[in-house]
């Protein structure tokens, strides 16, 4: 089965192309802005190259959040699209949590991983999970004074986007790993969703808002 991935929650636009889970190609490419613009053309390209086609796609995968609003919805638009031409393709929404999750080695946890993804505000994103992969608690935005108080005592893996950022505090925490990760692996994303899929476990990709858009009035 062919699963294509792909992200533009970020300031990056990500795209991972897959047979079963063997990883057939990957596009990451930073950008200021046009993540949106630049995915349907990305995209072409590498179907073209692999000489495929939407039809040919069993499974779609994209990030559904938190990140940028525009980002996030242009992407899950971009995923729906996708669905009308080939209905008979499955279409999977991971959140950037997850993905981020996928790509950590949970062997080498100790008490718990925490997530944190940029909000590019002063608090963060995050979500906190076992050392099994489950949930602790829903994903929510909160400060790094909570952040600190919620992991006291405990043995701390971070990853996400938004570790470098809260790390540059002293935190007064025992932490095992940090990645200092820019935007969710699009391969990782990719799995996440194959998993998904094979345990029918499948998400309708839909955004995951955990704050209100930034709006400014003139």
């Amino acid at each position: 089965m062919w699963t294509l991935a792909f992200d533009t929650t970020t300031n990056f636009c990500s795209i991972a192309l897959f047979e079963d889970k063997i990883k057939r190609d990957l596009y990451s490419a930073e950008m200021t802005f046009g993540q949106s613009e630049a995915l349907i053309l990305q995209i072409q390209n590498m179907l073209h190259k692999h000489d495929l086609s939407v039809q040919d796609l069993g499974l779609t995968a994209v990030c559904t959040g938190p990140g940028s609003f525009t980002g996030v919805r242009s992407s899950i638009a971009a995923t729906r699209a996708f669905g009308l031409t080939n209905k008979k393709m499955a279409l999977c929404g991971i959140s950037a949590f997850e993905a981020y999750l996928q790509a950590t080695n949970l062997s080498q946890v100790k008490d718990c991983v925490a997530v944190i993804i940029e909000t590019k505000r002063e608090d963060f994103y995050v979500a906190c999970y076992d050392a099994d992969g489950h949930k602790l608690e829903a994903p929510k935005t909160a400060l790094f004074e909570d952040i600190v108080h919620d992991l006291r005592n405990k043995h701390v893996t971070f990853v996400g986007d938004g570790v470098q950022r809260f790390l540059s505090k002293q935190t007064g925490l025992h932490i095992e790993h940090a990645s200092f990760d820019m935007h969710p692996p699009v391969d990782s994303l990719a799995l996440a969703a194959i998993g998904r899929f094979e345990n029918r476990t499948i998400d309708f990709p839909k955004p995951l808002y955990l704050k209100a858009a930034d709006i400014c009035a003139k």
